[in-house]
């Protein structure tokens, strides 16, 4: 009875130990988890207003403007200008799906970030660096964008085609800093008052639900 009782003692403090961490570390793991964020990348058009109107929405976490479609060499903002880089002007789009989801995101793309059948051109910009692109990151992407777009489509929403491009994504390259929320930082821009500050107001009208609690 002796030896049982000194080798309870002996083994008490291990058993002490071995629950404390048994219960200490999921209570860890939970407090380091972080939530896992997607990302989406679109073209549609001058990134100074795509940004800002992506930037704008609940569940967006950071919004970079960029070039996508042409090589690392070429992804410079007066280069990308020229029209002959294969880039186009984009927004890399991160994001929580818990909070906002892809689909979301492309009906904003489709009814306030810019217009889906102007070829080539969106505004007063022209060329092929301003084209309507989604730039997909995995199957599932592309099959929501051809999906929603035959939607469209079938629907009339549009009089014109749908001229939007859906293709790989194979790099994103963040543009030059001082473009980085530049209509935010400018609000006073001409180019800015008339192009990108409608969208805001059409975005807060139609799709209020989605806007950041910040701005309505």
């Amino acid at each position: 009875m002796m030896q049982i009782y000194t080798r309870l003692r002996f083994l008490a403090p291990l058993l002490a130990v071995v629950l404390s961490l048994g219960v200490a570390a999921p209570a860890a793991a939970a407090t380091t988890a972080k939530p896992a964020l997607s990302t989406a990348v679109l073209a549609g058009g001058c990134f100074w207003g795509m940004e800002e109107v992506f930037e704008s929405l609940a569940g967006v976490t950071n919004v970079v403007s960029g070039f996508a479609g042409g090589s690392a060499q070429t992804a410079q903002y007066e280069t990308v200008s020229t029209g002959t880089t294969g880039h186009a002007e984009s927004v890399q789009i991160t994001f929580d799906p818990k909070r906002i989801s892809y689909q979301q995101l492309l009906d904003v793309y489709f009814t306030v970030a810019h217009d889906p059948t102007q070829l080539n051109r969106q505004g007063p910009d022209e060329g092929t660096q301003y084209r309507s692109a989604i730039f997909y990151a995995d199957a599932a992407q592309r099959r929501a964008a051809l999906d929603y777009i035959n939607l469209l489509t079938a629907k009339k929403t549009f009089s014109a085609p749908i001229v939007t491009q859906v293709v790989p994504l194979h790099d994103f390259y963040a543009a030059e800093a001082y473009h980085q929320h530049y209509a935010r930082l400018h609000p006073d821009d001409p180019y800015i008052v008339y192009n990108d500050a409608p969208k805001i107001v059409a975005l807060k009208k139609l799709f209020p639900n989605l806007v950041a609690k910040s701005l309505t």
